[in-house]
């Protein structure tokens, strides 16, 4: 008799993507948001890699570091998940900030952009790691796109390792 209530109770349970955990419900962000939301935070790394020498390094410690920005106004999100009312959250525990250790291990790919830049200004053999890091880093966007867009969750790799979940907030 029981099994035939859990069955029932299975059945008639709505397959969503959606779960509430601590109040938030964490539902699957729009994925063409989340795009534009890291192109608008590397065109701002970008444009700060222009700096001779430092400034690759400053655009990477951005992308690296943008989703826990201890910065108010932005709430502390990155310029773009702000402009497009996205955050991150922490899987098991919504409620909770996201700490440098998180943000770094589920951004790290997008830091090999910026850090291009720095390479930009030595000769010939910049170049060549320019060339290298370029295709590594080709290759994790998209991968990573693909995550966002063919994942139930809307979970990619760089948030499997931090344990993270993008949601619109």
């Amino acid at each position: 008799m029981n099994e035939e209530k859990e069955v029932q109770a299975k059945e008639e349970k709505p397959k969503t993507n959606e779960a509430k955990i601590n109040d938030v419900t964490l539902a699957k962000a729009d994925p063409v948001k989340r795009i534009i939301a890291v192109a608008i935070d590397f065109v701002a790394s970008m444009i700060v890699g222009f700096i001779p020498f430092v400034g690759g390094i400053i655009g990477a410690l951005y992308m690296l570091f943008r989703d826990a920005l201890p910065i108010e106004a932005l709430e502390y999100k990155s310029i773009g998940k702000k402009l497009l009312k996205l955050s991150v959250v922490n899987i098991e525990d919504p409620t909770s900030k996201i700490d440098y250790a998180a943000s770094a291990k589920r951004n790290w790919m997008f830091a090999l952009g910026p850090i291009m830049m720095f390479f930009l200004f030595i000769p010939i053999l910049g170049w060549i790691i320019d060339i290298l890091i370029g295709i590594c880093g080709l290759i994790l966007i998209i991968i990573e796109i693909i995550k966002i867009f063919s994942d139930e969750k809307g979970i990619r790799l760089g948030d499997k390792l931090a344990g993270t979940m993008v949601i619109e907030k």
